[in-house]
């Protein structure tokens, strides 16, 4: 049921009432009893759905603290704060309009590990769900000011003097889900001139398609550059993630933004460790090595990443994706801190995006999703370990093969019926040639199995 990132399905097919009512007996009975906290972004059958999970927790005797309409760093900000057991957060995050999800949070606010999600797995095929007497039923409240106490929390931990001060104008696509009732308010709170768009709640997804990459951004690009802005923002479906655009219109790669973060969150202290999954590229790299810390590879997904994080105190953890794991506020992915950190360093260092960006070692990446039946990941990888077991390559998660001149990841989705792959040189022309041979492999891959 779990892929890397909660469950996910597409509305009244894959992920139906049922499925969710069943999912939140089991979280009940494994997680509970006690405290649980519920949230929703803006996607289609949202509300339907946090009804169904809230009345299958209720029947396990749990009580439910339900947060509304708000981004998954939110509700992860505030179940331990609310005393919660644990929490459910109702998203597909990027996924496209037709998909909805369960993610389900832990106590500590960071996202179950994969043993708890095999036990909610097996509850949940077994049917054992522990069932309450009428009068042990859990209670279910509202609250409404979960948004004000994480946006507390992020300006705690930036300069908000210098940012005033500066005066940024800023444009924030919110995707037309949850970063949009926390980002916009929380920098104009913070002294900058704010442009929103997409920022009407709508689970159709009109404005663009919730996946901030390059493609979906350029009405973003387009106005940031109309409008003389200093930088634009774009949210993911569930706002944990950021992706920035730079003064002239230039949407960054993820690399770029973790690299400007982790240049100077690792610079703090001498000996710093940095979790990473292994589809972070070799500028993550440098980073590192230039300030002096050590990088903890990880299996690709936000999961690992959060519980690495939690296990060994590391100073920073991120993905090639945007993903910014600042432990200081949360061991976790979240989108409004990531915008704040970035807005607080052009402020501070009186440079803009571009340049602070023109700074960084230069690589280029290439990015491609080829479609698989979701039957056949497994024997496909299988067949790709055989293909590939003469070449120079890393297997923690997928395959990562090693070239002087870049590198190619292979890895199936955990969250959609297909394959990425992920490319890497010192020029574009190197980066989309390992791309299509990283493709090629796939390809060879299915004719085998």
């Amino acid at each position: 049921m779990f892929g890397t990132n909660g469950v996910r399905g597409i509305i009244n097919k894959e992920l139906t009432v049922e499925l969710v009512l069943n999912l939140s007996r089991a979280i009940g009975t494994v997680l509970g009893p006690g405290k649980t906290a519920i949230a929703r972004d803006s996607r289609m059958g949202g509300e339907m759905f946090t009804y169904a999970s809230m009345s299958g927790l209720a029947s396990t005797g749990c009580s439910v603290v339900n947060l509304g309409s708000v981004p998954t760093p939110t509700l992860q900000y505030m179940t331990p704060r609310l005393g919660c057991n644990a929490g459910v957060m109702v998203t597909a995050s990027h996924n496209p309009p037709q998909f909805n999800g369960i993610k389900v949070i832990g106590s500590n606010g960071i996202e179950i590990t994969r043993e708890t999600e095999v036990q909610l797995e097996n509850v949940y095929h077994s049917h054992e769900f522990k069932t309450v007497n009428w009068n042990e039923i859990g209670e279910i409240t509202h609250y409404t000011t979960a948004v004000d106490e994480y946006t507390k929390g992020i300006k705690s931990l930036v300069n908000g003097d210098k940012i005033r001060e500066k005066k940024l104008k800023v444009v924030i696509d919110g995707a037309n889900s949850v970063g949009s009732v926390v980002t916009p308010r929380l920098l104009r709170e913070l002294g900058c001139k704010v442009v929103s768009l997409n920022a009407q709640l709508d689970g159709s997804f009109p404005g663009r398609n919730p996946e901030p990459i390059p493609e979906n951004l350029t009405d973003l690009s387009r106005a940031v550059v109309a409008m003389g802005a200093d930088l634009g923002i774009a949210h993911d479906g569930d706002a944990d993630r950021a992706t920035f655009v730079d003064e002239t219109g230039r949407v960054l790669w993820g690399d770029q933004s973790f690299a400007l973060i982790a240049s100077r969150v690792l610079a703090k202290k001498r000996g710093s460790t940095l979790v990473t999954p292994i589809s972070s590229g070799r500028l993550i790299e440098d980073v590192a090595q230039k300030a002096g810390a050590k990088i903890d590879w990880t299996e690709v997904g936000s999961v690992v990443v959060s519980h690495r994080i939690d296990e060994i105190g590391a100073e920073l953890g991120g993905e090639e994706n945007g993903g910014v794991f600042y432990p200081d506020h949360q061991p976790v992915r979240d989108g409004a801190m990531t915008a704040s950190q970035i807005v607080e360093m052009i402020a501070l260092e009186g440079k803009t995006l571009s340049q602070l960006v023109s700074e960084l070692p230069t690589y280029f990446n290439t990015k491609v999703k080829v479609p698989v039946p979701q039957d056949k990941k497994e024997s496909i990888l299988t067949a790709l370990l055989d293909i590939s077991k003469n070449m120079n390559r890393i297997t923690i998660d997928g395959i990562k093969i090693i070239r002087d001149d870049g590198w190619i990841l292979i890895r199936p989705s955990g969250t959609e019926p297909l394959y990425r792959c992920f490319a890497e040189g010192k020029t574009q022309e190197t980066a989309d040639r390992l791309s299509e041979e990283g493709v090629k492999l796939i390809e060879r891959a299915k004719k085998l199995v």
